[in-house]
């Protein structure tokens, strides 16, 4: 007769879960969930736990099936409520993630923020935006390596300025229209702000005055400010374009 395998009592086989583990009391804990349900429960999008949970049992080693006893329950979490022990697992224990979803979150991440620094900078030297494409080449050849537990928008302006040692960028200007009532010296705030911006184009009428201008992103929050105390708070900065670039060509140079 051929041998047969059995499962011990005490052990679940489970596939393709993601796993919540948590150190407590000297003894690993584990829960097997559905992929991408544990952080849209913690977001609170999901709230029914029997979508998160492939069981509720609670495991030592959920790959090998073997479940935690209740005596190890009760010293690591001091109750017997299984249901507790369940949701404080979820709800603090650490999500493991396997070295492929890793990887593919990691080229994900890395992506974004080409694209965002693409969006964001232009060639100096020519006011030409770089590509998507290219940035992703510049950054992999400083070696760029991403965070994960870092923001992205602050990862990409700290890649921008990693990037200036090896190829010519730089934030790309903001194109505004600021407005000065006559009732505010439109004149005397104009040269306040000349240091600021570069002006495009100038209108007057009536004693008001209208400016087309770019500045770099850092300065806008001063500008806002020196318009608004300027004129008292009538004065208004209306942003045209958040980006002004040359788009003629997009090449390397």
């Amino acid at each position: 007769m051929a041998a047969r395998n059995f499962t011990p009592v005490n052990q679940i086989r489970l596939t393709n879960v993601a796993i919540v583990r948590m150190k407590k009391g000297g003894k690993r804990f584990e829960l097997a969930c559905f992929r991408n349900k544990v952080m849209a429960w913690r977001s609170k999008t999901e709230k029914d736990i029997d979508e998160v949970l492939q069981t509720h049992s609670i495991f030592t080693n959920t790959s090998k099936g073997q479940l935690a006893k209740k005596a190890d329950l009760v010293k690591a979490f001091g109750t017997e409520n299984e249901e507790e022990i369940v949701a404080q697992i979820l709800e603090k224990g650490q999500l493991q993630v396997s070295k492929e979803e890793r990887d593919h979150k990691n080229e994900e991440s890395f992506q974004e923020v080409a694209r965002m620094v693409a969006e964001r900078c232009v060639n100096p030297d020519t006011q030409r935006p770089y590509t998507m494409t290219q940035i992703e080449r510049a950054m992999k050849d400083i070696h760029v390596s991403i965070k994960p537990n870092q923001g992205l928008k602050q990862q990409a302006l700290e890649v921008i300025r990693q990037l200036k040692e090896s190829i010519p960028v730089e934030r790309a200007r903001m194109l505004l229209r600021v407005t000065i009532p006559s009732t505010h010296k439109p004149k005397s705030l104009k040269t306040t702000l000349e240091g600021l911006i570069n002006i495009e184009t100038e209108e007057w009428d009536d004693g008001d005055l209208s400016l087309t201008c770019t500045i770099d992103p850092g300065n806008f929050r001063s500008l806002d400010d020196h318009v608004k105390s300027g004129s008292k708070g009538e004065g208004t900065v209306e942003i045209l374009s958040v980006t002004t670039v040359n788009t003629t060509d997009t090449t390397l140079e």
